[in-house]
This record gives C-alpha cells, sequence and structure tokens, in this order.
C-alpha cells in the first residue's frame, strides 16, 4: 500500500548505509518470523524522516505492507490514538474486512455500526479490546506479507498512543511485523513523558535502537553537492556544507537560500536563511512572528498573543492566517500557536531590536502576575530577567527552584537556583526578595548540582559556600559548610583535600555538645581514615554512632553505621559487615537518606562481587539501581557508582546485553566524568564483541578524561589493551597498560590500586603472544626482549598485589583468580607445554565469571594441542565456543574456531573443511603457504613436522598440477579455494 508524500522525499539519500543497512536486517528477521521493532532517533533536522521514507519505499517495493501514523504537536494531552486512527484508515483501504470486523478500529475512525443502547457506552473504546484489536489485525495482516507500522514524531504522541504502542511492542514474536518508531532525541528533557516508554521498551529483547548522527564533513560536502545540483558555485559548496554542521535541514535551507538568494553572495549565518521566509510577511505578520518568538516556548495560546501585541483583532487574525499560509507558524486545536521549527524562533527572537525584546517580556511578565498562577514562576523569571526586572526575575527564579524540587525535576532546579545566584549581586537586598540568604541558596546550588550530575559544579558551589560561612561566627554552621565540602570533595575523588576539610570541620565542633552536624562531621572523619588507620576510622565511627543517637541523626549513625563495616571486612568477618551494610541500608530508606542508602547498596554489591557471589551481586545492583531513579538521583555520587558497577557485574555475570543497557549514554547533560565513565564500562563490552571500530571512537573521545576518575583509566585502560591483544597490536597494549596504571597511581610511589593487577596481566599476555611469534620465527632478540617486559609485568602485578589495600583482610575469589592467570600467562611467556596453569586458572574463574573461564579453556586447548591431546583440547574448545557464541563475543569465537581449524580439531555442530579434491590437512598448509610462511612456520603453526608439510604442500602441487608452491597458490586462487585466505 502507498505512503502519503511529504515534504523532502526529493532529497538526495545521502551517507547512510549503515543505518538503511540495520533496518533492513530488522526486515528480513520480521519476513523470517521474527517480529521486533527499531527505535529511531536524532536532533531535529538530522534526516530521520529522509531515512524512513527510503526504507519505507524500499519495503513497499519489496512486497511488504507499509503502514504510516504521525503524531502532531498539539500540546501535553495531545490527540488520542491520533498517529493509529491514520493507520487504521490506511488498512481499511487495504483490508477493510480486517477493520470492520472489529467494532473498536471502526469505532476510532468514526465508523461505527449504530446502535440502540441509550447508555452512552457505545462511545467507550475500551482499551483493551482496541489494543488487542489493533495487534490483530496487524499480526492477520502480516500473514498476507511483512508489515512494517512506522510512527513519526513520537516525542509529539500523546499518553493513550504511547501506551497502544508500548502494547504492541512487548508483544512481538513471531510475527511478520517491525515497528519502527521516529523521535528527536534533542526534545526529551528530564520530565518528557516519552522518557519512560523508551526507558521500557529498550529493555524489550526485540526492540533494538537507531541514533541517527550528523553527517560527518565528508558526507556534509557530498549532500550538499547532491543536494544543490549545480545550482550553487563550486567555491561555495564547502562553506554551505560546513555551515550546515552535518544536519541534513540546515543544509536544505541554506542550499535553498544560496540557490535563490541575491547573485554574489551566500547568508553568513544560519539565522539569515531561517528568516528569509519570514520577512517576505507583512509588516503586521512580523511583527506577530515576532512577539510569539519572544515566549521561549513551543506553544503560545492566542490569548497570551492578543495580551502583549497591540492589534485590532481583525488585523491580529490577518497576520496570524499570513504566518500560518507562509509555513512560518503552525496551530493546534487548542488555539495554540508555534513556529514550524524552534531554530525558526530563534532566529526570529535574534532579529528583534533589544527594545523590543525588552517591551515584549514585560508584557507577558505583566500578564503572568496579573494570571496569578504559581506553576508559571519559572515563565516569570525567564521574562522578568529578558526585561530587566531583576528583583522579581530573582524572587521567580527561587519560587521556580521551589517548585522543581517538588517534582524532582533536578535539571531544571539547577537552572533556576543558578539564576538566582547570578542575579544576587544585582539586586539591591536580594535576601529580602528571595526569602532565603544568600548561604543557603549557595549550599542548595551544591546539593542540586551534585545530584544532578554535575560533581564538579557542585564542588565550586561548596567551595563559595565555604567562604560565605567564613564570614559567620557561628562555628557549627561553618562545620556543616565544611562537611557539605567534604562530600563534594568526595564525589570529585579529592581524597587527601577532604580529609583536610573534615579535620578543619571537626576543630569547630569538637568541643561543641552532640548535635546533628558534629555527628555528620565524625561519620566522615570515619570514612576519610579507612584506608589509612583502621582504628581511628572504627573510633571515629563509633563516635559518630553515639553522638547521632544523641541528636537524633539516623542518616549520619547510618552512614558511620557503614564506614564501621569496614573494619569487619579488615578482620574478614564478612557477613557481619554486609549485616551493617543492610542495617545502614534499611535505616536510611526509613528516613529518607538518599545518598546513604545508595552508599549502603554500593558497598553490598562491591562486596558480593569480590566474594564472588555474582547472582546476588547482579540482584542488588538491579534493585539499587531502579532505587536510584526512584529517587530521582541516578546522577549523583554513588548513583553513578553504581550505574557503571551494575555494568561490570553484568559484564563478569555474563549478561551482556544488560551490561551494555547498563552502561548506555546518559540521554542527558551531566559531567564528562560521569560520560566518560559509562562510556568506559560500555567499551570493555563492545570489545568482547567485536566491536572494535565503536570501542575505539568511545576511547579516543574519552582519553582526555582519564584524570577525573582513577576508575576511567582502569576501564578504558582493560578495553582498550583487550582490543589491542585481540587486533595483534601488542605494543600499543603495553604502552597502553603503562599509561593506565601510571594514571591511576596519580604519580604516588604509596599508591597500588588493585586494578592494577589486571591490567598488568593482560599486558603480560600481549608480551606472551609476542614471544611465542617470536619463537615460531626463531627471532632469539625479539622473543628476549619480550620476555623481559612480560617480566616485569608480573612483577607489577605481584607487588601490587603485596602493597594494595583490598576492601577485606585478603583478595577475594576476582583477585585471586587475576592471580592464577598471572602465573599462567607467566608459563605461556616462557614458551612451556603445562596445561596445569590454566586449569587452575579455569577452576579459580569458576566462581561464576563465564567469559574468563571460556578465555581459559581456548588458552588451555593451545598448551594442550600442542603437547598432542587433540581430544582433550576439543573438550575445552567446545565448552570455549559454547560461551563465546552465547555472550556473542566474536573474537574469542574466532580464535576458538581458528585453533580448532589448524589443530584438525572438529568442533560440535561443524565440520573441518573441505574444499574440492583438496584434504581439509592440504587445504590449511596451502593457507599457510598463501600467507608467506616457511615450511618450518607452517609446521608449528599447525603442530606438524616440516617434514610432513613438505609431503602435504607436494601433494597439493600435485593435485592442482602445479610445478611450484607459487603457481600452486595462484590456481587455488583461481579456482577459489583460497577466497578466505589472510
Amino acid at each position: 500500500m502507498g505512503i502519503v508524500p511529504r515534504l523532502g522525499t526529493g532529497v538526495p539519500f545521502t551517507a547512510r548505509s549503515t543505518e538503511i543497512a540495520q533496518l533492513r536486517a530488522a526486515l528480513d528477521r520480521a519476513r523470517t518470523g521474527t517480529g521486533g521493532a527499531v527505535l529511531l532517533s536524532g536532533d531535529a533536522g538530522v534526516g530521520k524522516s529522509r531515512l524512513l521514507t527510503e526504507f519505507t519505499a524500499e519495503a513497499e517495493a519489496a512486497g511488504a505492507h507499509v503502514l504510516l501514523g504521525r503524531c502532531v504537536s498539539v500540546g501535553e494531552a495531545g490527540l488520542p490514538y491520533l498517529p493509529f486512527k491514520e493507520v487504521v484508515e490506511q488498512l481499511r483501504r487495504v483490508r477493510p474486512d480486517l477493520v470492520d470486523a472489529r467494532p473498536a478500529l471502526s469505532g476510532l475512525i468514526g465508523r461505527a455500526a449504530a446502535t440502540a443502547s441509550r447508555s452512552g457506552e457505545e462511545n467507550d473504546l475500551g482499551q483493551l479490546q482496541l489494543f488487542d484489536a489493533m495487534f490483530t489485525v496487524l499480526a492477520e495482516l502480516s500473514d498476507d506479507a511483512p508489515v512494517v507500522l512506522a510512527i513519526e514524531d513520537l516525542h509529539w504522541s500523546d499518553a493513550s498512543s504511547r501506551d497502544l504502542l508500548s502494547f504492541l511492542v512487548s508483544r512481538l514474536a513471531g510475527q511478520r511485523l517491525l515497528v519502527v518508531p521516529t523521535y528527536r532525541s534533542d526534545d526529551l528533557h528530564r520530565q518528557h513523558p516519552l522518557r519512560p516508554l523508551l526507558a521500557e521498551l529498550v529493555r524489550l529483547p526485540a526492540v533494538e535502537r537507531l541514533d541517527l548522527a550528523p553527517f560527518d564533513p565528508a558526507d556534509a560536502l557530498a549532500f550538499v553537492e547532491a543536494l544543490a545540483d549545480g545550482s550553487i558555485d563550486a567555491d561555495l559548496l564547502a562553506d554551505v556544507a560546513a555551515r550546515s554542521e552535518g544536519n541534513a535541514f540546515f543544509a536544505e535551507e541554506l542550499v535553498a537560500a544560496s540557490a535563490t538568494g541575491p547573485a554574489g553572495g551566500i547568508p553568513t549565518a544560519l539565522a539569515d536563511v531561517l528568516l528569509a521566509r519570514v520577512e517576505t510577511l507583512s509588516p503586521a505578520a512580523q511583527r506577530v512572528v515576532g512577539a510569539i518568538s519572544v515566549t521561549g516556548r513551543r506553544h503560545v495560546r492566542h490569548a497570551a498573543v492578543r495580551s502583549v501585541v497591540d492589534l485590532p483583532d481583525g488585523e491580529l487574525d490577518a497576520a496570524l492566517r499570513e504566518a500560518l499560509q507562509h509555513h512560518v507558524l503552525v496551530t493546534d486545536d487548542q488555539g495554540g500557536y508555534t513556529f514550524r521549527h524552534a531554530l525558526l524562533r530563534e532566529a526570529v527572537y535574534a532579529d528583534l531590536l533589544p527594545g523590543e525584546r525588552v517591551r515584549l517580556h514585560a508584557a507577558y511578565a505583566r500578564r503572568i502576575v496579573e494570571l496569578k498562577q504559581d506553576e508559571l514562576a519559572g515563565a516569570l523569571a525567564f521574562h522578568s530577567l529578558r526585561s530587566n526586572d531583576l528583583p522579581t526575575a530573582l524572587a521567580a527564579s527561587v519560587k521556580a527552584a521551589e517548585d522543581a524540587m517538588r517534582v524532582g525535576a533536578l535539571a531544571a532546579e539547577l537552572r533556576h537556583v543558578e539564576q538566582a545566584l547570578e542575579l544576587w549581586s544585582a539586586v539591591e537586598n536580594p535576601a529580602a526578595h528571595a526569602g532565603i540568604d544568600e548561604l543557603a541558596l549557595t549550599r542548595k546550588a551544591a546539593y542540586v548540582a551534585g545530584a544532578a550530575g554535575h560533581p564538579e559544579r557542585a564542588l565550586a558551589y561548596a567551595q563559595a559556600a565555604t567562604a560565605l560561612a567564613d564570614r559567620d561566627a557561628d562555628p557549627v554552621a561553618r562545620a556543616d559548610v565544611r562537611r557539605q565540602l567534604t562530600e563534594s570533595l568526595l564525589a570529585n575523588g579529592r581524597w587527601a583535600e577532604a580529609t583536610k576539610a573534615i579535620a578543619e570541620a571537626w576543630q569547630l565542633v569538637e568541643n561543641e555538645p552532640p548535635s546533628r552536624t558534629r555527628a555528620w562531621v565524625l561519620a566522615l572523619r570515619a570514612r576519610t581514615h579507612w584506608s589509612k588507620d583502621d582504628d581511628l576510622s572504627r573510633m571515629y565511627a563509633e563516635q559518630a554512632i553515639e553522638d547521632a543517637r544523641a541528636a537524633g541523626s539516623v542518616s549520619a549513625e547510618s552512614d558511620a553505621l557503614i564506614s564501621l563495616a569496614f573494619n569487619d571486612l579488615r578482620t574478614g568477618a564478612i557477613e557481619d559487615a554486609c549485616a551493617l551494610f543492610e542495617q545502614a541500608r534499611q535505616n536510611a530508606v526509613r528516613v529518607g537518606a538518599a545518598n546513604v542508602e545508595l552508599r549502603a547498596s554500593f558497598n553490598l554489591v562491591t562486596t558480593r562481587y569480590e566474594q564472588g557471589l555474582l547472582d546476588d551481586a547482579v540482584a542488588i545492583a538491579d534493585a539499587a539501581v531502579a532505587r536510584a531513579v526512584e529517587l530521582g538521583v541516578t546522577w549523583s555520587m554513588y548513583g553513578l557508582e553504581l550505574r557503571w558497577l551494575r555494568a561490570m557485574v553484568h559484564y563478569g555475570h555474563g549478561s551482556w546485553d544488560e551490561a551494555l543497557a547498563a552502561a548506555s549514554p546518559p540521554g542527558e547533560q551531566v559531567s564528562d566524568t560521569i560520560t566518560a565513565l559509562l562510556a568506559a564500562s560500555a567499551a570493555i563490552i563492545k570489545v568482547g564483541r567485536g566491536r572494535f571500530d565503536e570501542a575505539q571512537r568511545d576511547l579516543t573521545r574519552i582519553r582526555p578524561e582519564w584524570h577525573r576518575d582513577s576508575q576511567i583509566a582502569l576501564l578504558a585502560g582493560i578495553a582498550g589493551i583487550e582490543m589491542a591483544g585481540w587486533q595483534g597490536r601488542h605494543d600499543e597494549a603495553v604502552r597502553l597498560a603503562d599509561e593506565a596504571i601510571a594514571s591511576m597511581r596519580k604519580g604516588d610511589d604509596d599508591r597500588w590500586p588493585l586494578g592494577g593487577i589486571r591490567l598488568a596481566v593482560l599486558a603480560l599476555g600481549a608480551l606472551a603472544d609476542v614471544a611465542r611469534r617470536a619463537r615460531v620465527e626463531h627471532d632469539a632478540d625479539s622473543e628476549a626482549a619480550a620476555v623481559a617486559e612480560g617480566l616485569r609485568f608480573a612483577e607489577l602485578a605481584r607487588r601490587t598485589a603485596e602493597l594494595g589495600i583490598p576492601r577485606a583482610d585478603r583478595l577475594g575469589p576476582e583477585g585471586q583468580a587475576w592471580l592464577a592467570r598471572l602465573r599462567a600467562e607467566e608459563s605461556r611467556l616462557a614458551g612451556s607445554a603445562d596445561a596445569e596453569p590454566w586449569r587452575a586458572v579455569v577452576e579459580a574463574f569458576g566462581y561464576g565469571e563465564p567469559f574468563q573461564v571460556a578465555l581459559a579453556r581456548w588458552r588451555l586447548a593451545e598448551v594442550l594441542v600442542a603437547g598432542g591431546d587433540r581430544d582433550a583440547a576439543a573438550v575445552e574448545l567446545a565448552a570455549a565456543l559454547e560461551t563465546a557464541d552465547r555472550l556473542g563475543a566474536q573474537p574469542l569465537a574466532g580464535a576458538v574456531r581458528d585453533l580448532a581449524r589448524r589443530a584438525h580439531v572438529a568442533l560440535p555442530g561443524t565440520a573441518l573443511p573441505v574444499a574440492g579434491l583438496l584434504t581439509p590437512r592440504e587445504l590449511s598448509v596451502l593457507e599457510l603457504v598463501a600467507r608467506g610462511y616457511t615450511n618450518r612456520k607452517v609446521g608449528e603453526e599447525l603442530f606438524i613436522s616440516e617434514k610432513t608439510v613438505s609431503v602435504h604442500l607436494s601433494r597439493v602441487m600435485t593435485k592442482l598440477g602445479a610445478a611450484s608452491r607459487t603457481e600452486a597458490v595462484s590456481v587455488a586462487h583461481q579456482r577459489g579455494l583460497l577466497a578466505d585466505a589472510g
């Protein structure tokens, strides 16, 4: 069936081969009976509609049914089921029998048969009946041919449409149905109603994402060249491409302006292009459009426009109609107006004279005051600030922050608090207008910034608050501000400064009676001393608990209990420690102390993980992250720690899909530290799955952020070293290991982070590869150099294990497993054929890390093959391959299959390769000869003697009628026998 043409279908389709291939693959799966959904997202104007148009046209040409529904921007309430009404109309044209047989669908489009009932229930579609009818019709239609259901502009969808879409996607299974919703990712602010639906959908196995990025510079130029089609002078093309910034909409507008504008020039800014259409309007229409641009909102009611534009009603209506007819504005059924594109509104606003802006903002501010609606405090602050009414802007900013706090909108609350602080010094007697003093407002900014995912800004505000507090003689207040400063310093990993700040706080309250502040100061003293002095940490924790109970501060008591638990860990009383963590968590839940609750959960997850209890760790991490989301503190200090830790726990557990979801990008504006931590976590999984290009992009982007947090260096180092190892870039692996370890130690010779063990062992493994290759090539010098470097890393790993400070009294199963891997890699470095070290690694990781077990089985099989025990090797390879395939660990799976082929070992479900008249062994020999290997090197690679290689090669030349090795390779290539040779 057809799709209604839309604006943009004539735009050239450029540089989207990867994206359309993903959609094609999803449709291919649907054709075979595996229903799915692809969430297509991207910034406004980036080309989502163009990609969807191309794909659906292609799908329709291939015989698929294509159904398209569009959401429109009509305010928060929306029009119920609007996109699905379009879909039903299209369905009725294709298969009226399916629609007519279901009253719920017919009623949706106003075609339900009349009944005699007067109860009024004939208009009640019944949500479940409607949902089931829609799903059943799509499923039945897919019996004829695959169905593509596209829903455009989901960011404007109404709640009913979102519910129906969720129902459909959650039931995708064996239907030949592909659902492709599109939405603007840059429209999804923190409180956007689409966010919960997306979070729900991405967890479904049938759903995948497709994020459409802007064109890179080369593709942008190609797009502009195709778009212009000779209408723009060649010397202007590069300028247009650069100004477009990879956005297809920008490029379209720039090309159109360049082709139709005055001779001899192109607009110097995008605003000039966007304003070209506005400038064709009459003065009255331009005046109205300018007034609407001042609101800063997408939708403006008619009454608001009338209140600020001094025009008779008739002239106002005519001006609005003109703007609508010229597609500068669009309208909704609620009497509101909005710009066709947000960028157009910005351009119109920027073109206003300064005096016009001030006058219009003042008019809107007066209207808001007259309406006396508290929920408009944010708008009042916006307009008052821009009309230079700073006292009103200050008061409204503080009120808007309070409103945002009540609904958990941290980003909005921070924005309003920061604006109030910026206005503070510009207003006379600001505290009287704001209803709060500067110190309290600054401390609020510090708290909100930290909770919203901006620890660096939180620290800056905490430092400013400390300076303000020092003007006050009250020692308890000064101590409490330093307590907050300490927490901000800890969130930024600045432990030495945190220790100093909390010591200053203690000096201020040491001689004070017990209080909430004193209890918290003691609790933080315990926290900052746990890694330095166990006895002192315990003393502070116990004293904090005593003070907290006297002052009735459950939150401070709970925080001290967590620190006290570390003393139990150090003595080996792990279950006692976990009991204290859980007690602290429950207490914190009871009194609503979110940060303390998450700290307790983080330590529970970490402890269970270090014990090797991965099932428990996964369950606690999942619940804790969900709790952080519920509390609205996902990006607070421990909210973030739990987020990346959850990714790593799932990675170790072997639930890699969940790990990738946990490490997905924030989706909102947060600090560079948070973004880098998540990207580094995701890179480890991407490397494990062979998605090297993606991982490399992420690692390159976050390399400048290593200094922010030692975990970034650790995680990025692990990913980079493993990727370099798989790719044979062993020098790069060694360099990365040294850099990551140095970054983690931060120039402190007494600092031995235990993550350095893993980094050193991975580097040792890379050097063992180098030594093995050198032995095959009889390069004694290279072998000696690799062995020397490998021993350096082995010593570094042992030194770290000896001097590093574990959380418990000793290294847990994971640490012990990496030490077992250290011994095995040392054995491989020396060229040993002893299988026992690798058996020990298999056993050591057997507590629950399937990928590490599979990798050790692969290495164990190598040793077994070299020792001639192919039967035992086959068992290990089969087990390793099963795990690698289950995890999607393509590099490991490829390595396992390659070893099986070279060792002539058959794996379950596979057959040894046969190519015409050549035996599998002869083909293996010829493949290596084609790579330039000598007979000796071929024998060492295939674990056979040099004489046997010569015999096989003679047989190959005889069978192929070749007189030489070179001719045999050439003939084999001509016959297609070596099509996949290296």
